[in-house]
Order: structure tokens, then sequence, then C-alpha cells
């Protein structure tokens, strides 16, 4: 009897520190902290933190994508009326504003009920994890990827494709994921896939390995596409963001040959070049730029 006691003691004590080493279900955060959330993975235990400081980006900074702006904000109006509303893949030039409209959004929506919890591709296999966390609250989440992009054997590119339209689970009504990519169809695309068509009754067919690719960007209802910068639309937002960092229209409009010059060094345009170009010039010209304005 009191050998059996002591291995039912000792076969406690192994359980209790065999359990500790196992992940443990993710708690819920404190939703009241923040309207943005990261989903943290530490050995194997994943969970959601706060982020107590977004950026606060606003709608009206993000210059020459008009379009796009409309269509994203009609899309998280109707998710957050409750009506049918897409999951939202933004492709396209680097430094264009994709990532900048969705944080945008947040900021507009926030005080509507709109949350963001950002997901780094490699978590996205813990998806259902997250779904289970949100899926009773009553606001509503954008499960935001940035620079989304997979090669076919990742384990997140499978998990992404279930949880999207594949799974029979399906997705909670109070749930989208918006996505930023420089790859329209979120995988690379080698020539000799080309070889794979086949031509049928006077059509072309893509192979099976591009079918594949195609089907996870079909997965995102709405696509949105945005174009490298030329000159003029580059000058504008440099123009935009000096005057938001404290110079008049006048100054600003000086800075013309600078801001050329900067963009030539730098070997692009985009919204992300002018607005360090902005920081840069304000910066030596204006004094010190107040946290107010430093929006991005």
């Amino acid at each position: 009897m009191i050998d059996l006691d002591r291995f039912l003691s000792r076969a406690e004590a192994l359980l209790t520190r065999v359990e500790a080493l196992l992940p443990s279900a993710a708690g819920a955060p404190d939703w009241d902290s923040a309207v943005a959330f990261r989903w943290l993975k530490r050995q194997g235990r994943g969970r959601l933190q706060a982020v107590l400081r977004p950026h606060q980006i606003r709608l009206e900074d993000l210059c020459g994508i008009d379009e796009q702006k409309a269509r994203i904000e009609q899309n998280t109006r109707q998710f957050l009326s409750g009506k049918t509303a897409n999951n939202v893949l933004l492709t396209g030039a680097r430094g264009t504003g994709k990532s900048s409209l969705v944080k945008g959004i947040l900021n507009q929506y926030a005080a509507k009920g709109l949350r963001l919890i950002e997901v780094d591709k490699h978590d996205l296999i813990d998806l259902p994890e997250i779904v289970d966390l949100i899926s009773d609250r009553r606001e509503r989440f954008i499960i935001f990827c940035d620079d989304l992009s997979f090669e076919a054997s990742e384990a997140g590119y499978k998990a992404l494709k279930s949880v999207l339209d594949g799974s029979i689970a399906g997705m909670p009504e109070n749930m989208l994921l918006y996505a930023t990519s420089n790859r329209r169809h979120l995988m690379p695309e080698y020539m000799d896939e080309n070889l794979e068509a086949r031509h049928i009754d006077g059509e072309i067919h893509p192979g099976e390995t591009v079918e594949e690719k195609i089907s996870l960007s079909e997965r995102f209802g709405l696509w949105l596409s945005f174009y490298p910068f030329d000159q003029d639309h580059y000058l504008a937002i440099c123009q935009h963001w000096l005057q938001e960092f404290g110079l008049s229209a006048t100054q600003a409009a000086a800075a013309r040959g600078a801001a050329l010059q900067w963009t030539i060094l730098r070997g692009s345009r985009s919204g992300r070049v002018a607005w360090q170009f902005a920081r840069d010039y304000a910066g030596c010209h204006a004094g010190k730029i107040s946290r107010k304005k430093s929006r991005t």
C-alpha cells in the first residue's frame, strides 16, 4: 500500500512537470485595453498581445489611391453594419500605401467597433485558435497579414486556404482577412510552369501548378491593385507631408528639386520614399517635428 501511494505521488509529480511543458490554450486579452492586437508565439504557446500605440495614420494622408480607399472603405462599412463583405487582398508595388491603407481603416473605424489582429504568415496555422477567441465577441475583427507570400510547402499556405474557403467550420461573421502582398497570386511563379498549359478547343487552360497558386488568391473576394507612382504623384505626396510636418505651402513647393534628388538617390518613387524625404527635409528646415504630425 505504501509502495502504491509512493508510485501515485511520483506519477502525479511527473504529470505536473509534463503539463508545464505542453502548450496551453490561448487566453483572451483585455479587449478594452486596445483596438489593435498581435498574435505572438513563444515556445509553442500563442497569445494575443495588445498594441498600445498603433500607427495613427489618417485616410486623408494617403494621396493618389482614392479608388482603392473608396472600395476598401465601402467593404469595411458593410462589414461593420452586419452586411455581407469580402476578404481583401491588396497587391502591387512596394511603398504605395497597401499596409498604410489597412492601418488608416482601423484608425477611421475603431470607434465603431472595428478591431485589428496582426498575424505573421508563419503563425497562420493558429488561425483556428484566434477564431475561437473572437467568434463570440461583439466587436468586428480584421485579421491583418502584411507582406504575405508563400512557398508551396509552407504550413501557413494550406491553413489560410482552409480558413478562407475550405474548412467545414467556416469563418465567423465578425471576422474578415485583409492581406497585403507584392505578388498577386501570393506565390512565386516560374517560366517552366507555362509548359503545363493545355490547348483545348481553341482555349488555353493553365496547368495544375498554376491553378493551385491561383486558387489561394481567388479566395479573396476583393482585389485592390497598387501601381508605381509617376513623378507628379510622388511630388504631390512630398508636398503633403512637408506641410503636415510644419512647412508652409511656399516652403514645400521650394523643396521640389531636393525631392527629385532624393528619389534619384533612392532609385524609386513611392509614398514611403516621399514620406522619408519629407521627414528629413522638414527636420533640417523646420526644426523638431511634433509628435502630433508624425503619423506613420
